[in-house]
């Protein structure tokens, strides 16, 4: 009896084991079930909201059908009309192809592509207005028309054979002279260039076109006063149509500067050497070959200063310049992808306040006096300093000393080439020239990216531009020295170029100011 009563018992723990074991095993799967039920709800809704937020071609495809279908069958107006605006704005994804995913970005990138350019273009009324204010009233007429004309043949030129000499596709990394913008340039999608150059291919040659101009410019203010006009504006069209693109195929066009720094490839964000050195070697070059102007030398060899007429001009044209900057600099991030653009504006920012700083105060301590005009110029120092290492380097450890150090190097530099007898009325060379070659440099040692940036690698890039340059103005220059001749006549530079190469003054209402 009493093993009975005890298998009994030992029979119903079992039972009662092996049933709990099967409710809960129940319970488990229930759970499951419905936990992959809501994880399935959820992958539905992510899946639905991805469609929405990113349509395939295909969707868009389908979506459009169904909207035409319910177009024709529909008898109301207003719903017609409400269809229509739906249709309209669903060709404009079905035209984007593949890429209508991305349409959203696209459009907000390409519009802030087209204001960049927008500002860009608007440093040609700084340069022309800082180059007026530095120099003499009865050339202002001159220094104007030269902006004008460099900016309008520069567009032109870039277009016919610049851009496509910029950017030629396979070559053999050196040299490929390309065509007239064509069809070949034109596509209006995401796929033109991905995130990395997100603009159609029009939007790509606007900016790019701003920037070709601007070389030639910087050799506009180094030469001012005394340059013969028709010899400039032939050497500025060969700079611009044909130096600049060649020299920067090498770098942005994907040519041989790509092996740079252990095949890291050489480092320019917006082109301090590209752009800014380019510019203030070629004006070293023509102003080595031009000569000083008249009066700016005693007998004995000192400097005599030729003031200005206007500062209120010169620091409308560098705060104008400050502005375009943040095209130049902002746009070169070749999207709106937030985080680049805001570091680099903030970069862009911090470096020109710190140059305009250091520059005043170096002047107060070499010169006895704040100069305007210096601190003017060290702003703009910060700038081309920064304009190459924007984007990968910190804004208080990298940043605030590159403009610091480029608004110490502009007043060096200035004193430096006026006891040298290089005579540049508005400090062009020494701010593009000696300041694109720190930008490079300090791409290498203030880098916080995870690319291995070197001074020689950098040094080799910034170099190469600079000699191509220099080497390329000296050639074209002298050969219009011997032939046309690059100089107004004395008799012309006394009386100013307002008159002799216009036959029109700038201020012809006023007395010019009288000097004992």
């Amino acid at each position: 009896m009493k093993n009975t009563a005890y298998i009994s018992i030992v029979a119903m723990l079992l039972c009662g084991v092996t049933l709990g074991s099967s409710l809960r095993a129940e319970e488990e799967e229930t759970t499951l079930q419905a936990t992959l039920q809501v994880q399935q709800k959820d992958e539905t809704q992510e899946k639905a909201t991805a469609s929405a937020l990113f349509p395939s071609a295909e969707q868009v495809e389908e979506t459009l059908a169904q909207l035409e279908a319910k177009y024709e069958a529909s008898t109301d107006e207003d719903e017609k009309k409400n269809l229509e605006k739906a249709k309209a704005y669903l060709e404009l994804l079905k035209g984007q192809g593949e890429f209508a995913y991305a349409y959203p970005f696209f459009v907000t990138s390409m519009l802030w592509t087209v204001l960049a350019a927008a500002l860009v273009f608007l440093m040609h009324l700084g340069f022309a207005t800082l180059e007026s204010g530095l120099t003499q009233s009865k050339n202002t007429v001159n220094v104007l028309f030269k902006n004008v004309f460099i900016i309008s043949i520069g567009l032109v030129t870039y277009a016919l054979v610049g851009f496509n000499t910029h950017y030629p596709g396979d070559f053999n990394g050196w040299f490929k002279l390309g065509g007239p913008l064509g069809p070949g340039n034109v596509d209006n999608t995401f796929g033109y260039g991905g995130v990395a150059l997100c603009m159609t291919g029009y939007g790509d040659f606007l900016f790019q076109a701003m920037f070709a101009a601007t070389a030639a410019t910087i050799v506009s203010g180094a030469v001012a006063e005394r340059v013969k006009l028709s010899s400039f504006m032939i050497y500025a069209t060969l700079l611009v149509a044909f130096a600049y693109p060649v020299v920067g195929s090498w770098h942005w066009g994907g040519g041989w500067m790509g092996s740079l720094n252990n095949g890291e490839g050489f480092k320019d964000f917006a082109g301090s050497a590209m752009v800014h050195a380019f510019g203030g070697f070629a004006a070293l070059a023509c102003v080595l070959l031009l000569g000083p102007r008249k009066g700016k030398y005693t007998a004995d060899g000192k400097v005599k200063p030729i003031p200005g007429h206007s500062m209120p001009l010169a620091t409308i044209g560098a705060l104008l310049l400050w502005l375009g900057w943040y095209g130049f600099n902002g746009g070169s991030v070749l999207s709106a992808e937030p985080g680049a653009v805001g570091l680099v504006f903030v970069t862009t920012t911090l470096a020109a306040a710190t140059g305009g700083l250091a520059a005043a105060f170096s002047s107060w301590l070499l010169l006895r006096k704040p100069d305007l005009s210096m601190t003017l110029n060290g702003i703009l120092a910060g700038l081309v300093g920064i304009t190459a290492n924007a984007d990968i380097v910190d804004p208080i450890s990298g940043a605030l000393p590159i403009g610091i150090i480029a608004g110490i190097l502009v007043v060096l530099s200035v004193i430096i080439l006026d006891r040298l007898k290089v005579d540049d009325p508005v400090g062009a060379i020494s701010v593009h020239g000696t300041c694109g070659v720190w930008g490079i440099l300090a791409c290498a040692i203030f880098n916080t990216s995870d690319k291995n940036y070197t001074l020689i690698g950098q040094f080799i890039g910034v170099l190469a531009v600079a000699g191509a340059a220099f080497l390329f103005s000296l050639i074209v220059f002298f050969l219009l020295k011997i032939t046309l001749g690059i100089r107004v006549s004395e008799q012309e530079e006394n009386e100013g170029l307002d008159i002799g190469e216009h036959g029109q003054e700038a201020y012809p209402n006023f007395q010019p100011a009288t000097r004992s």
